[in-house]
């Protein structure tokens, strides 16, 4: 029997009990999408169930030879794409927006089975997602140039915006849907095919949004989905001249190589990469809100999240205060499979990375932390169970910790005291991430002391929502370059031409 046709019959058993919930079954794709087509590699991987370590399905990995075709067949879409007025492009995804909206629940459903989070964060993020291919379908329209007073004599001067050629995705599977929506949507609508690599762990979320992209119609060559080993799709679209753009959510370590090696063909990179988000409780802030706001901001896709409060800091003199408030918080979380609708806390996306959170754990407490509160077990599980971790509140951590230095994606929730304003926008300033910040209060001056002293890209005011399809999203320091969303969303996929229209002398005798 052929490995192909073996692993279609290992699918067949695999994903019966996950298609079974579905409304529409067609969504569960397991071959790569490239130009219009459904393609297979001669190999197919394993997708693993986070909650259950169980395989839910295989998904195919393609060679390096048939990356590097897929490159070719998106830079021949690029040409006929980019000559699209804008509002066709928008008609595209506007169709491919209203899919996405129409099958939300069956996407949701793929999303928590092989990432992990309960399903009303799934559903939420799709919906999220969705908001960035509407936002540009719209606004691309609105890609402006500009008119510049000539110091030439003679002379018009002006620029325009043009799409950059083909781009390559790389994104996460902490969000398995929002951060491709937010790249490729910008990307198109600004006239770019696109080359996305989703995460090995969550596949099929990317591959339904392929599928529903063919249904709305969108050109071949335009949307395409690669499956395959990272390091190859890596080095084939780093290396290729024909690939004139990357964008790449991840790890800043990784986000260092991809820039190292794409430095050799001076793509245009834009990198979002690791947090270490501070969350700041200001003095006159009322501390039970503020335990509420920081559960939030801490817990949010069971902390696999780049803006999840990482550190803690609150003025000593409510710091007994706090603990005890957000010890409730974290006693009242409840951890298991995210289709079960009591569940607030999934999984950790894998074995490693809940022996990761123990190792943080244990480190914190060797140099002297301790743990306030701990939520119940996993439902049906140990706390040390495959890979459920429980939402753990840490005091009395220090710099030294790793807690405090790393970016942990887990629920360990580490809280510190300060004294006054300088000394708490100087703990949060002290990491080499500048992504994101929280600051609850009252007094404005604070506020704004804190607002312009904190060096990150983005900085929430007593809010635990902050980003969104009008905001520019993206960091300062070692958190990455360039911004998503917004109108500068564009910015990543395009490139300032400037033109310069003299007139030429009057012919004599005219």
């Amino acid at each position: 029997m052929s490995t192909a046709r073996r692993f279609v019959i290992e699918e067949t058993k695999a994903t019966h009990e996950m298609m079974a919930a579905l409304t529409d079954v067609r969504l569960v794709r397991n071959l790569a999408y490239i130009n219009g087509k459904w393609i297979s590699g001669e190999q197919f991987n394993p997708v693993y169930n986070p909650a259950s370590d169980e395989i839910v399905g295989y998904s195919t990995q393609l060679s390096c030879e048939q990356m590097e075709q897929a490159v070719l067949e998106a830079d021949n879409a690029f040409k006929p794409w980019r000559q699209l007025q804008a509002d066709q492009r928008g008609e595209y995804l506007m169709r491919w927006y209203q899919l996405i909206l129409e099958a939300k629940q069956d996407l949701a459903h793929l999303m928590v089975i092989e990432q992990g989070k309960t399903y009303s964060e799934a559903l939420g993020e799709i919906e999220y997602g969705a908001s960035f291919v509407r936002w540009f379908a719209e606004e691309a329209r609105r890609s402006y140039g500009e008119t510049i007073p000539s110091h030439i004599p003679n002379a018009q001067l002006s620029t325009i915006r043009e799409p950059i050629g083909v781009a390559a995705l790389i994104t996460p599977w902490n969000f398995p849907n929002a951060m491709i929506t937010r790249k490729a949507a910008a990307a198109m609508a600004i006239g770019c095919p696109v080359l996305i690599k989703p995460a090995s762990e969550t596949p099929f979320s990317a591959l339904a949004l392929a599928e529903l992209a063919d249904r709305a119609g969108i050109p071949a060559g335009i949307f395409n989905i690669v499956t395959g080993k990272a390091s190859t799709f890596s080095h084939v679209v780093c290396q290729s001249d024909k690939v004139k753009a990357l964008s790449f959510t991840g790890s800043t370590p990784i986000g260092k190589l991809l820039l190292s090696d794409a430095a050799s063909t001076v793509k245009k990179c834009s990198m979002e990469l690791g947090g270490n988000a501070p969350f700041i409780v200001l003095p006159d802030m009322d501390i039970a809100q503020a335990a509420q706001a920081a559960a939030d901001a801490k817990f949010q896709t069971s902390g696999q999240d780049c803006l999840a409060a990482n550190r803690i800091f609150v003025h000593h003199t409510h710091y007994d205060a706090f603990l005890e408030h957000f010890a409730q918080h974290v006693e009242q979380q409840v951890v298991g499979n995210g289709l079960d609708p009591d569940v607030t806390v999934g999984p950790l996306i894998n074995r490693k990375a809940a022996e990761k959170a123990m190792q943080l754990l244990n480190d914190a407490l060797s140099k002297g932390a301790r743990i306030v509160a701990q939520s119940p077990s996993a439902k049906g599980h140990t706390s040390t169970r495959g890979n459920f971790f429980s939402p753990t509140l840490l005091a009395d951590v220090t710099p030294d910790m790793a807690v405090y230095r790393e970016e942990n994606f887990c629920p360990l929730a580490a809280v510190l005291p300060y004294h006054d304003i300088d000394q708490v926008i100087e703990m949060g300033n002290d990491t080499e991430y500048g992504l994101a910040a929280y600051v609850y209060g009252h007094d404005i001056h604070d506020i704004w002391r804190c607002m312009r002293g904190l060096e990150f890209g983005m900085i929430s005011v007593n809010s635990v929502k902050m980003t969104g399809h009008p905001i520019p999203f993206g960091g300062m320091k070692q958190s990455g370059l360039g911004r998503e969303g917004s109108q500068h969303g564009f910015d990543e996929f395009s490139e300032i031409k400037y033109c310069c229209l003299g007139a030429l002398p009057t012919a004599s005798g005219s």
